[in-house]
């Protein structure tokens, strides 16, 4: 039968306990469709990356399934109703992966402590926010935008002699001076532009 990797999240409003009771659901069905959930995974609330029905987090949960697509479709259409699942996914894969997955690892090394280093921004020897001053380039510093060869330069004409901009017909307006009076009120604005009174 076809193997699938299928990862749901739940609202963040339900408990654990009710994410278990969803996945127990879920596995019923499978094995309804002659079908087995060969592993679980409850991968805990994580923050979404952006708002999904009016959550900002949610519980993710992976299954490893191995079953006809008939049964993944009906468990599919039913999490389609189901109000407490937002979003799933399911993948078709030649094999299921023996050892935890990528997120059971993260969070195993993150209970740990075990973080390594990166560089980046938390430091290291690439510089960045935290780093310190970057190293030097290799083959020296980059040469001004404008004279690089071969790329694009912000400036779309080769710069006017003597620097300065022409000046404009009529000469230079100069700048408004009040003096001692004080500067005019501006006239107010009108609410409702479109109305006539």
């Amino acid at each position: 039968m076809p193997l699938y990797e299928h990862v749901f999240m739940a609202r963040q409003d339900v408990s654990s306990q009710q994410v278990d009771a969803l996945v127990k659901e879920f596995t019923g069905v499978i094995e309804e469709g002659k079908g087995k959930v060969v592993k679980t995974e409850y991968w805990g609330l994580k923050s979404l990356a952006y708002k999904i029905k009016k959550s900002r987090k949610a519980h993710y949960s992976l299954m490893n399934i191995d079953a006809p697509p008939a049964a993944v479709a009906e468990m599919e259409r039913r999490m389609g109703i189901n109000t407490d699942i937002i979003r799933f996914m399911t993948v078709k894969v030649e094999e299921h992966e023996k050892e935890p997955s990528a997120m059971m690892r993260k969070s195993d090394r993150d209970e740990r402590g075990d973080r390594g280093d990166r560089g980046g921004f938390r430091g290291g020897d690439r510089g960045g926010f935290r780093g310190g001053p970057r190293p030097p380039r290799e083959g020296g510093d980059r040469p001004p935008r404008g004279d690089r060869e071969g790329g694009s330069t912000f400036r779309s004409r080769p710069p006017r002699e003597g620097g300065d901009r022409p000046p404009r017909e009529g000469g230079d307006r100069p700048p408004r001076d009040f003096g001692d009076r004080p500067r005019p009120p501006r006239p107010p604005r009108d609410s409702n532009p479109g109305s006539e009174g």
